[in-house]
């Protein structure tokens, strides 16, 4: 009988750095790792997409084509590339025209994308079925990825006869709701289909009866995608393998387990134990694995783990002590035998073993992504609200119910979860709930991202939007961003080619700062160097003139720490009550500051590009 096989997608250089350390691995870095993996001999290399994007041009100044370039030339078709794309939403936060996607995916193939992951946050197959015939048409793979997810728990009722007469609510995420969604996207032309465990929910139990049907449903490789955050991604992994998965998302030794997906060193032991070969050159591994080290080093500053790494492991010459050898075995017997609790045991005690996180039972408890966790954790104390953590996660429950059951993945996780912070907020202050809805969710109820796994109920949205209708994405609104000529700079135009364009029609904000940049650069090179001339004794510039006159009108004042994205008003206007007057940008969240009554604008005090902090004054009306 011949050995059963496991491919490998490594999501070292993505997923795996997204998920430990925020997307800050320089292009240097992966550079000199790449000549490496040309020998690893993985299936698929996840190296782009998700907030990859967005975090190469907002913190290192780099550009995401040229990231997605060079891998291609170093890596000379010895694995598929593949992304990661949020279907409609691309890699941003909002819906997307057609043409938009369309111009994207050929640019991406074009510079040697060969597999792009597609999912969608609502499962919405509408915002899938295009994109997979895009990229089937463009000559790429597509990997259609269906989102898992929990029903949310539900508040236990009130009072004696409340609790007698309640009826428990109709389970939506069922075994059949899933495989139904896989099946459709391999009609649609997916020729890979994954589970996408964003969050690492999928309990042992539940994916031993999901792979199966999965694998008894569809005809093309089914791949499992999952994090250890919860403590569930290792042993789950293995009944995953058990079960008769075709590929497994691992990463390598330092940049997995944790928030990440499982270490693969951990994942081989398994399966020479079991007698499947794992297709992949584990010497090559290890010599990557060397090399990683000293990356996470340079990368302590966003490490949370950075005092605890774990300890040094090559599973090809590394002898297990004989009790720790034991506890693989344990977890394989008790994975065969549907033993739960003995099989987590176990996997627990290997991770501690070499001493990687322990499971984080906040995540496992309030069940929701970790990287949601940690910005709600991080959008409340740059509110100085830090004491409001347990009431907003106690609110993600009743806030994703309000918007249609959404499974929490990005951009919906975001939105939900920023919104979740605003409620606490508003709770707190006594506002009546939703007082400050955001762009995105009142998108999101509206139904421009898509149908919703529950229909939202027409009364919530009416309060939201204006409207009980549901009101789906109108591609005729999207307007294309301008690319001006910059007279500062030569009269060029902002962006120079197709290629950049495309980066301001998906992250506009953070791509017009990194081409402004790139312009200037170019500019002062083809400067001719000055001639060394006696100058002109210079006058001291005199500081410009600014507006210190006292405030003395009513104000409007930022809710929340944030960048101004635009700025709808000039001193002298009239608003009326309701009126945007600008828009802030907070935790990728784009929030419209509007007018709580009639005034004439008497001082505008922030420009777009601005940053500003909790409170601030934004603007200031006719006393």
């Amino acid at each position: 009988m011949e050995q059963r096989k496991l491919k490998i997608r490594d999501l070292t250089l993505r997923d795996g750095q997204q998920s430990l350390f925020a997307t800050r691995m320089k292009q240097s870095d992966i550079d000199h790792l790449l000549p490496l993996y040309e020998d690893a001999n993985f299936y698929i290399m996840e190296v782009w997409g998700g907030a990859v994007p967005d975090s190469v041009m907002r913190y290192l100044d780099e550009s995401p084509w040229e990231r997605l370039r060079t891998v291609s030339n170093a890596m000379k078709g010895k694995s598929l590339l593949s992304a990661l794309s949020r279907g409609r939403n691309l890699f941003g936060y909002v819906p997307y025209p057609d043409s938009v996607l369309e111009g994207f995916y050929k640019e991406a193939i074009n510079n040697g994308l060969n597999v792009m992951r597609i999912f969608d946050a609502l499962n919405d197959l509408d915002n899938v079925k295009e994109s997979i015939r895009m990229i089937n048409e463009l000559g790429g793979i597509p990997d259609g990825a269906v989102c898992y997810t929990v029903d949310p728990k539900e508040e236990k009722p009130s009072g004696f006869f409340a609790r007698l007469f309640a009826k428990a609510p109709e389970k939506i995420f069922t075994d059949e709701y899933f495989v139904e969604k896989a099946v459709a996207m391999e009609k649609y032309g997916a020729k890979i289909i994954t589970l996408k465990d964003m969050a690492g929910l999928v309990n042992p139990a539940r994916i031993a009866t999901l792979i199966p049907a999965l694998k008894n449903a569809v005809k093309v490789p089914v791949d499992f995608h999952t994090h250890c955050t919860p403590g569930y991604g290792l042993a789950s992994s293995l009944v995953a393998i058990i079960k008769g998965v075709d590929i497994l998302d691992t990463n390598i030794w330092w940049f997995g387990e944790g928030s990440a997906a499982p270490a693969i060193e951990l994942v081989y032991v398994f399966c020479k134990k079991l007698g499947i070969e794992l297709e992949a050159n584990m010497e090559a591994v290890g010599r990557i694995r060397d090399e990683l080290y000293q990356i996470r080093r340079s990368l302590a500053a966003f490490d949370l783990n950075k005092d605890n790494f774990p300890k040094a492991f090559n599973p090809l010459t590394d002898t297990l002590p004989q009790e720790v050898d034991a506890l693989f075995d344990a977890a394989i017997n008790a994975a065969k035998a549907d033993n739960e609790a003995k099989l987590l045991e176990a996997c627990h005690a290997i991770e501690a073993y070499f001493g990687f996180p322990k499971p984080n039972e906040t995540v496992k408890n309030a069940e929701v992504p970790g990287g949601m966790y940690s910005n709600m954790v991080a959008q409340l104390k740059s509110l100085g609200s830090s004491d409001l953590l347990d009431d907003a996660m106690a609110l993600i429950p009743k806030v994703r119910r309000d918007a249609g059951l959404v499974p929490l993945v990005t951009p919906t996780s975001q939105i939900v979860g920023s919104q979740a912070v605003s409620l606490a907020i508003d709770r707190k202050k006594g506002n009546k709930d939703y007082s400050t809805p955001s762009n995105q969710f009142v998108s999101l109820v509206k139904g421009e991202y898509g149908h919703t796994p529950v229909a939202v109920n027409p009364d919530f949205r009416a309060a939201i939007t204006g409207s009980p209708e549901e009101i789906p994405y109108d591609v005729n609104k999207y307007r294309k961003p301008e690319n001006p000529e910059l007279p500062e700079y030569g009269g060029v135009k902002l962006a120079k080619n197709q290629e950049e364009y495309l980066l301001l029609e998906l992250l506009p904000t953070v791509a017009n700062t990194f081409l402004r940049k790139r312009r200037a650069e170019e500019y002062e090179a083809t400067k001719p160097a000055e001639a060394e001339l006696p100058q002109a004794k210079e006058e001291p510039e005199l500081p410009a003139a600014t507006d210190t006159a006292p405030v003395t009108g009513p104000v409007v004042e930022a809710p929340m720490p944030g960048t101004i994205i635009s700025v709808s008003v000039k001193p002298g206007d009239t608003v009326k009550s309701g009126q945007c007057l600008l828009i802030l940008e907070a935790m990728k969240m784009e929030n419209e500051i509007e007018s709580e009554g009639n005034h004439v604008i008497k001082r505008v005090f922030v420009k777009p590009g601005d940053t500003v902090a909790a409170d601030a004054v934004l603007v200031e009306f006719e006393d």
